[in-house]
């Protein structure tokens, strides 16, 4: 009975290796499954941003660029995100100006990086302003090289107010911008500028500038509008003109303005106040205003005493429309 069982045994032990063997051959045989990531959300890293404005007064650092008078503005800005938190941009935009050299118009050309970091949204970038069309406005001493505001033998518009600027008054900045969010109502913001010829006048110049926002709850208006409070405080820093200009050293100024904005779907409604501590004389000589007509206003840099109204309070209204190829129109 013995050597019958440890038969049987062994006999079963031999078909259960078998199988085992079997099975073990065809579990070779099937194909190894591949890893499966979790799905992802595609990531278009392209888009482009573009706009338009119209306003009653282009109004930049506080010193008008329209003499006082409507403007339109339109905007266009590829972007490509490397990361979401990393884009790389370029852009132009175009402002329409009322110069003493009769400028067609701000042609701007600019390019950066906007790195994030959570709340803290950075931007780095040169800004080139371009002033095509325009024409010498000089003092009327036609072929004299020695004296300011000569144009030399190139055609001239001369003012009666004895005011002169450059034909070519284009420049560039580098600039560096920081924003941060505290949470969906309040950021407060800071932005330098620098270049080392403001308006081709030869004078270095700086700005720097803080700014805040409060944006009201989404609740605060109904029918889906928006709004929000902000403002803006900020110093421009200038240093001496070139000899077209007399050589004179410019008025460092601060500028500042505050208002409320609304907004809707694409569109914003934006109301501001604007003002500097820039008196009317020392205006006139960094302006070249072409329309300053009053007198008494005699500065060391300001010989003739004319004022300029260029740089005192004044109110801005403006409508823009603002959009981006992957959220407005994909």
């Amino acid at each position: 009975m013995g050597a019958v069982m440890k038969s049987i045994l062994s006999a079963a032990t031999a078909v259960a290796v078998g199988l085992l063997g079997v099975q073990a051959a065809a579990a070779a045989d099937l194909p190894v499954k591949a890893y499966k990531a979790p799905a992802v959300a595609a990531f278009d890293p392209w888009d482009i941003a573009f706009g338009a404005g119209v306003m009653n007064d282009y109004v930049f650092r506080g010193i008008t660029q329209s003499n006082h008078k409507p403007s339109v503005t339109a905007y266009f800005e590829p972007r490509y995100n490397v990361t979401k938190d990393l884009q790389l941009y370029v852009g132009s935009s175009f402002e329409s100006i009322s110069f003493p050299n009769r400028g067609a118009a701000e042609v701007d050309i600019y390019g950066g990086i906007r790195p994030t970091f959570g709340a803290l949204a950075l931007d780095f970038g040169v800004w080139g302003y371009l002033y095509p069309g325009g024409t010498c406005t000089g003092n009327g001493m036609v072929g004299d090289f020695g004296g300011a505001g000569s144009c030399g033998f190139d055609n001239q518009i001369v003012l009666v107010n004895g005011n002169y600027m450059k034909k070519d008054v284009s420049f560039y900045e580098v600039y560096g911008k920081a924003n941060y969010t505290f949470n969906d109502t309040f950021a407060m913001g800071g932005n330098v500028f620098y270049t080392p010829s403001f308006l081709n006048s030869g004078a270095e110049g700086t700005y720097a500038s803080v700014t805040a926002k409060v944006t009201a709850p989404s609740t605060f208006l109904p029918n889906g509008i928006g709004s929000y409070i902000s403002g803006e405080f900020g110093r421009q820093w200038l240093g001496t003109s070139d000899a077209f200009y007399g050589n004179i050293d410019y008025k460092d100024y601060n500028t500042w303005n505050v208002g409320i904005g609304f907004t809707y779907k694409v569109f914003t409604l934006d109301l501001r106040y604007s003002d500097t501590n820039l008196g009317k004389g020392d205006c006139n000589a960094f302006t070249s205003d072409f329309t300053a007509s009053q007198t008494g206003f005699v500065t060391p840099i300001n010989g003739s005493g004319i004022g300029s109204k260029w740089c005192g309070a004044t109110f801005i209204a403006k409508l823009s429309a603002d959009l981006t190829l992957v959220n407005n129109i994909k």
